[in-house]
């Protein structure tokens, strides 16, 4: 009569519930082969994942679960080479399921020696990772056709702000200077107002080409960029800024020219609707990310309809504009506001893959 595992010697014993493990996984493909390479065991794991049972694929050699192209190759040889050279080898590559079918796995291959250190053969497991690659895959398109999308804006924008400072700004400044003389020959009132008129759209159309392309926004560098914008600009319309960071990450451009637009549309809002003295700009790594918010000291908002802290309808164009973009990157957007409190902007963004993160 057989034994129970607990019945039996502790090093049998162990044999006995290593096998039991061993055909228990069926997310692992685990088999053992000869120093030839030709399989002499086969988990349930394996079966699921190569599609071969037992029968059809004790005995045959491993290199059939390899591409052509490796095969011929010689990778199924040289990958057991090294294996016994330095004990084990790790790869990433295309294998073969039953019928043809490829799929992504990791692979380690395990030289097995026995007490005298003779090699005895190699003990393999392989990961089907192909959902995962696919994933991957998908992400790191849709990342690059964001880029792409961001690189096309910031194009764009520096294109009109070239052709509005080198044609229209510069048509006006003649044209104003020509009143001017006009206005001082004759001495004519009307004129001088006239002129005054296209003094004022010049200096408009000189703030719209810096907001089209600030000479602050450096693609390399979030936190210089928004320093100097704050410095430079911000500080100008009579704000008293702050900027608190322990950011110490280098996105990638379109992320840094994003946070940035975010940013830079927030402070404008401060300027145009907050009636605020002083505004604090924060920047800090969160869960993989950009978390990002402008406070100020204004006049707060008015609550919605529901009296939620968390304004969320009646959005104007400033910022749906910001709660797209953050969204495009795969972020999100919050407006926190009372009357009299002040207003919260709040954006999270992930800095690069997954890109599946969420809040």
């Amino acid at each position: 009569m057989a034994m129970l595992p607990s019945e039996q010697a502790p090093d049998h014993r162990s044999a006995v519930l290593f096998e039991l493990f061993v055909h228990s996984v069926v997310d692992y493909a685990i088999y053992m082969l000869d120093v030839e390479g030709r399989v002499i065991s086969w988990n349930p794991g394996a079966e699921r994942i190569k599609g071969y049972s037992e029968e059809e694929i004790l005995g045959r050699h491993f290199s059939a679960f390899y591409t052509k192209a490796d095969v011929v190759a010689g990778k199924p040889a040289e990958e057991l080479l090294i294996a016994a050279e330095v004990g084990s080898y790790e790869h990433e590559g295309w294998r073969i399921r039953r019928g043809g079918e490829q799929f992504w796995a990791n692979t380690v291959i395990t030289a097995l020696r026995d007490e005298r250190g003779t090699l005895v053969g190699f003990g393999k497991v392989t990961r089907d990772l192909t959902e995962r690659r696919r994933s991957e895959e998908e992400s790191t398109g849709w990342r690059l056709a964001f880029a792409h999308f961001v690189r096309a804006q910031e194009t764009e924008r520096r294109r009109i702000a070239w052709d509005v400072h080198d044609d229209s700004i510069q048509s006006m400044i003649a044209v104003s200077m020509r009143l001017q003389m006009l206005a001082t020959q004759r001495r004519d009132p009307a004129l001088m107002q006239l002129d005054e008129a296209i003094q004022g759209a010049i200096r408009r159309l000189r703030i719209l080409v810096a907001q089209l392309r600030p000479p602050a926004l450096n693609d390399d560098d979030l936190v210089a960029s928004v320093r100097d914008y704050l410095d430079d600009v911000v500080a100008g319309w009579g704000l008293d800024c702050t900027l608190r960071h322990d950011f110490a990450a280098k996105p990638p451009p379109d992320i840094v020219v994003t946070a940035f637009r975010i940013l830079q549309e927030a402070l404008v809002n401060v300027r145009k609707h907050a009636n605020a003295t002083s505004v604090v700009v924060s920047l800090t790594g969160q869960d993989g990310g950009l978390l990002a918010t402008v406070a100020d000291n204004g006049d707060g908002m008015k609550a919605d309809l529901e009296h939620s802290r968390e304004v969320s309808s009646g959005e104007h164009i400033g910022m749906a504009s910001m709660r797209e973009r953050a969204e495009a990157a795969q972020g999100w957007f919050r407006i926190s506001s009372g009357p009299g409190e002040g207003t919260s902007v709040a954006f999270w963004i992930p800095l690069g893959p997954p890109w599946s993160a969420r809040k």
